[in-house]
């Protein structure tokens, strides 16, 4: 079992930065893989970025490279978004995911609203 808890999330203005943050329960952090994605109103959950169990291989939805970067720190179970240069297309609520035998784990969700 995975419990992931996001925070971060809050109203900035479009240019700004914010940096999401998930952190796992559980002993098993460090052998999972892990991702971000976000919904939208009225739209499905799509994956914003992926991180390896190591963090050397990172991958991004083309409509955020370059200007969100993944990382994760394994000693402190937690996994970063830094999400700058934010645009109004921007404003979702964000997840934190990971899979574990197969099952799916997802936060609670950390709303992120970018103002015009």
């Amino acid at each position: 079992q995975v419990q992931l808890v996001e925070s971060g999330g809050g109203l900035v203005q479009a240019g700004g930065s914010l940096r999401l943050s998930c952190t796992a329960s559980g002993r098993t952090f460090s052998s999972l893989a892990m991702g971000w994605f976000r919904q939208a109103p009225g739209k499905e959950r799509e994956v914003v970025a992926a991180i390896s169990r190591r963090g050397a291989i990172t991958s991004y939805a083309d409509s955020v490279k370059g200007r969100f970067t993944i990382s994760r720190d394994n000693a402190k179970k937690t996994v970063y978004l830094q999400m700058n240069s934010l645009l109004p297309e921007d404003t979702a609520v964000y997840y934190c995911n990971t899979v574990l035998s197969g099952r799916n784990f997802w936060g609670q969700g950390t709303q992120v609203t970018v103002s015009s």
